[in-house]
């Protein structure tokens, strides 16, 4: 998601390469890198001058003190570093402060309204939040309120079974009627919260407007949640204005960025109408819905990952115990096939490989062209289960005769099976050498190995260190320059103060 604005902004920093100082010439063409890829990521117009002119201002304004305390050492900070960290303020201040709060009420069942236009993910949705607040130890009840789609509330059914969550149902009753009863029935089955699921809009139609209206009348809902489909764009911010307009929403859930929204709407919707999003909705599974954290998109955006966000991802499916139990076995050197297995799998639980990678740093300097295909993981799987036991243990013993037979079981052909082979013992190396020197440049041949990378391979990590590193946020300390830089610097900065000079008198 959000590649477009990220290759607006990766185009400003490379602007800012060997360059010494910031100057109103190399500011307005990074900012118009910046102001192009916001267009075309539909972010609204007013929001892109808004941004556009404070990250102008503070970039003109600032002397910048290319020197930073970290740790106790003095750093060199770049002039585009500096210019790189005000982009990263300005955007989380766009979409932020946070709020993924959810209100309680004093009386024994909350209440929390979704809604949203059709197609937009909102019974998903329902589904998602009751299972995060059943993770936050509530008891929610889903109530079945769109009785005009076909089929709507059968799939709230599908979807409350297989969360083992109690869903309400009425027939021949109007949504108001059908929220009212859900609170009755809620308070009688133990539940403490009530999730209204209201009918989807294909626009802003006034009769179902007003339908809504008397179900706030009605229950009180202690929230109203405004589900926006991140793949409309503009119409998402149109959408959100109205609703607040007639109905007051608490906030937002974002979904289908994981998709290939342009994420506009993510920059423009709080700015726009001053309601925060609360949650983002990121796959299609029951679990992927996360808290919205300003700083983990503005850094994605940004190029630089989320790298909270990887490991809340990696809590929610990895045993704490059991890892560090693995973690001492396979740098030691023990690092099976059903290890890469195991790994597999929790890659699976965590979601999209494609979402999973972007949070990891630089990655998309890393990665360059290279294709994310999450179906690879899957022929991974199936070449590892055609294995035995003992082949798994041990893959070392794989003569050209196992090799076949593995081969003919997992439909693959052998050329398929090398390959992957030869990424486990990659794996396997970095595992056992990772406590040695040289670490980090063998973590750009572990991430190459990921399952889904395509053909074209990573560039070489040297080449990504070479790169921007903004921010104190990420406490990567730039390289420092040689004796003979530092004196070409001097001399190249002499030249141009005597020709501003000369240029003076003139």
């Amino acid at each position: 998601m959000l590649e477009t604005i990220t290759t607006g902004f990766n185009k400003a920093r490379e602007r800012f390469q060997g360059r010494i100082e910031l100057t109103e010439g190399n500011i307005e063409d990074a900012i118009k890198d910046i102001r192009l890829s916001l267009l075309e990521a539909d972010v609204n117009l007013n929001v892109v001058k808004g941004f556009i002119s404070r990250v102008q201002d503070k970039a003109l304004g600032e002397v910048v003190d290319t020197r930073v305390s970290h740790k106790g050492k003095k750093l060199k900070v770049s002039p585009g570093e500096h210019f790189i960290n005000i982009c990263y303020e300005e955007l989380v201040a766009l979409m932020g402060p946070v709020d993924t709060s959810i209100a309680f009420g004093s009386r024994p069942v909350s209440a929390i309204m979704l809604l949203g236009l059709q197609g937009c993910g909102k019974t998903t949705t329902a589904g998602k939040l009751a299972n995060y607040l059943r993770s936050k130890n509530k008891k929610p009840l889903l109530v079945a309120a769109d009785i005009y789609r076909p089929a709507a509330v059968e799939q709230l059914k599908v979807i409350g079974e297989s969360l083992g969550i109690p869903v309400f149902t009425v027939t021949d009753a109007l949504p108001p009627v059908i929220c009212k009863r859900a609170l009755d029935h809620a308070k009688e089955i133990g539940c403490d919260v009530a999730i209204f699921d209201t009918a989807g809009r294909l626009a802003i139609d006034d009769t179902l407007m007003t339908e809504l209206e008397h179900i706030v009348t009605a229950t009180h809902p202690e929230n109203t949640l405004l589900v926006c489909d991140a793949m409309i764009g503009q119409d998402a911010v149109k959408t959100a204005e109205e609703f607040n307009r007639r109905l007051s929403i608490s906030g937002f859930i974002m979904t289908k960025l994981d998709g290939d929204a342009r994420g506009g709407s993510a920059l423009s919707i709080k700015e726009v109408t001053g309601r925060p999003i609360k949650f983002l909705g990121t796959g299609e599974t029951l679990d992927r819905l996360e808290e919205f954290r300003p700083e983990g998109l503005a850094s994605r955006i940004l190029g630089f990952g989320d790298v909270v966000g990887l490991m809340k991802d990696f809590e929610n499916v990895v045993d704490e115990k059991k890892a560090e139990e693995d973690a001492k076995r396979m740098l030691k050197g023990q690092f099976t096939l059903d290890d890469f297995l195991e790994q597999l799998h929790a890659i699976k639980k965590m979601g999209s490989l494609k979402d999973l990678v972007a949070k990891i740093p630089f990655f998309s300097q890393l990665a360059g062209n290279a294709s994310i295909d999450d179906r690879e993981v899957v022929r991974v799987e199936a070449v590892i289960h055609s294995m035995t036991k003992a082949e798994r243990a041990n893959p070392d013993i794989l003569n050209d005769s196992r090799k076949k037979r593995i081969a003919r079981g997992c439909g693959r052909s052998i050329k398929d099976l090398n390959e992957i082979l030869k990424r486990f013992k990659t794996m396997r190396d970095v595992m056992k050498n990772m406590g040695r020197s040289g670490m980090l440049s063998r973590m750009a041949g572990c991430l190459s190995n990921l399952p889904g990378m395509g053909d074209e391979g990573i560039p070489a990590m040297g080449n990504m260190m070479g790169s921007s590193m903004p921010m104190s946020t990420f406490h990567a300390p730039p390289k420092e320059l040689s004796s003979a830089q530092k004196k070409k610097n001097k001399d190249k900065r002499k030249q141009q103060k005597q020709s501003r000079k000369k240029s003076r008198k003139k």
